[in-house]
């Protein structure tokens, strides 16, 4: 018989005295959120007959206890009733490992028996020393003169001396350099101490039973302090305009701090946001008033303001790409490529998920765990964009349609042209049947220069009169390339929102394919085919007028 979790207990009352039963637990599944993540944990329990509670203790204090569901089935009749969460002080762990402080202690009494031997042969030195301070002429038996021709043989007799005691003493000193960098080491191994008290969860799960039950039960909850990030790999291979292909990577990064250690668990990931709202935000109705000037607390009310918004900000994350080695797969004959296992998806219409295959262990570190969701060749189509009016130069993109049932998620996607690394580019979010468009890096076989043609600008000399200023410029692109390439050239005008301030396009211009690219304001762009060997020259001129009494700026928006 399978029960579900009820939202009463109408023996809930007697369970002060009830038994307690121990639930041993081990987390099965887990699906993870870009902000938390659901655990399920599955145990087995002998119910008594009667009124008794089902313990799990230990769960970590970040549990929702709203999210708490629990799941039972058995051999026999029984009822779930109240379920109960206790917070409780979390047992302090072991913080030492043994044998890691056993190999710690023997190098540190290595460190004094050397420490000892060094001050033993500096006193050896320090009498050397002394007694090369003797002269000669007392170094005779009985206090005597020595004579002259032994003299020699005394003072090689001190010089091999020190330099044998020298020589020990960099011997010692070197092996307490090793074994410092030794214990550095292994203290920097050490495992962190918990906090003391750190509070952990139980949950208490009432339960009676007619007779005797063997029951299995599945504890499910959400806990924050996980998450996983999308990260995507491209890899071009150009080979002609019409040959070009994509491979491209979908993978996810996880990572978790939830105070459990994730061991052989099967893994789902989801593109729902749990920790998000759950449906958009009501306006309130927005009165206008003649402005008012505060008089009091106005200073007050502003550092609050300062203060919320300071609170409001988070920092920006940032994550490296962690590497994913498939499993070697040997033929028979000869080697053959192993195959990269790959998760299986699931698209609704609001959501998509994915299972991860086998069984991963995530550790609760915080470590980067770096799975491959899908992986696939598409058929892009090459362009080449420049800007040059910021850089001489043209960079290459391969653009293609999203056919998969899952959205792409923003995020960082690592980019290889022929073989070779690229760079690190940043993807926003793209929906089913949206276009990809992504950035190689540059094109040396694109040849951009853009130089100024003339510029006329006259003063005026009296007041009233209207000044102008006239600029033009010459941009040309030349293709080395063997075969026919795409190529689009942005350039921009200054624009007005001032009616005294007027700017026109002059005839010399070339007319743009685009007169407006996208929203930017004053953003035009030519986009043209280059034959083999061909070059394109592009002039843009325009005037701009306003009143001889004014001033004017270039502002940079963003828009």
């Amino acid at each position: 018989m399978k029960t579900g979790l009820a939202a009463a207990l109408i023996f809930a009352p007697s369970l002060a005295g009830a038994a307690e039963i121990e639930l041993a637990s081990r987390i099965d599944s887990v699906t993870v959120y870009p902000d938390g993540a659901v655990v399920t944990r599955l145990g087995k329990a002998s119910l008594l007959e009667g009124v008794s509670q089902i313990v799990l203790r230990g769960l970590p204090a970040s549990v929702d206890p709203a999210s708490i569901r629990v799941e039972a089935q058995g051999d026999g009749s029984f009822a779930i009733g109240a379920v109960d969460v206790r917070q409780v002080p979390g047992e302090a762990r072991p913080a030492l490992d043994q044998v890691l402080e056993g190999k710690i202690r023997v190098l540190q009494g290595e460190k004094a028996k050397l420490a000892g031997e060094i001050s033993a042969i500096e006193a050896k030195r320090a009498t050397i020393e002394n007694f090369g301070k003797v002269g000669p002429d007392k170094l005779g038996e009985g206090g005597k003169v020595l004579p002259v021709s032994d003299w020699p043989a005394v003072f090689d007799a001190i010089g091999t001396a020190l330099v044998k005691v020298q020589g020990e003493l960099l011997t010692l000193r070197n092996r307490i350099s090793d074994l410092d960098a030794e214990i550095a080491a292994l203290e920097k191994a050490r495992p962190l101490a918990p906090r003391a008290g750190q509070p952990r969860r139980d949950v208490a799960i009432a339960v009676e039973a007619k007779a005797p039950v063997a029951a299995d039960i599945a504890v499910s909850y959400r806990v924050a302090g996980a998450s996983w990030l999308p990260v995507y790999e491209a890899r071009l291979t150009t080979g002609s305009a019409n040959a070009a292909e994509i491979a491209f990577t979908r993978r996810a990064e996880l990572r978790q701090r939830t105070g459990e250690d994730w061991n052989e668990v099967a893994v789902e990931l989801s593109t729902t946001r749990s920790a998000q709202g759950t449906r958009a935000p009501e306006l309130t109705p927005l009165r206008i008033a003649f402005y008012e000037p505060p008089v009091v607390y106005e200073e007050r009310a502003r550092l609050q303001r300062q203060d919320s918004e300071r609170t409001a900000r988070s920092p920006a994350l940032a994550i490296a790409p962690a590497p994913v080695t498939p499993d070697q797969a040997l033929g028979a004959a000869e080697p053959k490529k192993a195959e990269v296992q790959t998760a299986s998806v699931s698209a609704g219409a609001y959501q998509a998920s994915f299972k991860v295959p086998g069984r991963i262990t995530v550790p609760q570190d915080g470590s980067s765990k770096a799975v491959v969701l899908t992986q696939g060749k598409v058929k892009p189509e090459l362009s080449a964009r420049a800007t040059p009016e910021l850089e001489e130069k043209a960079y290459l993109e391969a653009s293609f349609n999203h056919e998969d049932e899952a959205p792409l998620l923003a995020g960082e996607v690592y980019l290889h042209r022929d073989g070779a690394y690229i760079g690190k580019g940043r993807l926003g979010q793209v929906a089913p049947g949206d276009k990809v468009e992504l950035g190689f890096g540059a094109d040396d076989r694109l040849k951009v220069t853009r130089v100024p043609v003339r510029r006329r600008e006259n003063d005026s000399g009296w007041l009233g009169s209207t000044r102008t200023d006239q600029r033009e410029f010459k941009t040309v692109v030349k293709s080395l390339h063997a075969q026919p390439v795409k190529l689009t050239v942005t350039e921009r005008v200054p624009f007005s929102e001032n009616s005294a301030i007027t700017v026109e396009l002059l005839s010399q211009s070339t007319p743009p394919t685009e007169k407006q690219v996208g929203d930017k304001r004053g953003v035009s762009a030519w986009s043209f085919e280059l034959a083999p060997g061909a070059q394109k020259e592009i002039r843009l001129a325009y005037r701009i007028k306003y009143p001889g009494d004014r001033e004017v700026i270039f502002d940079q928006t963003r828009r």
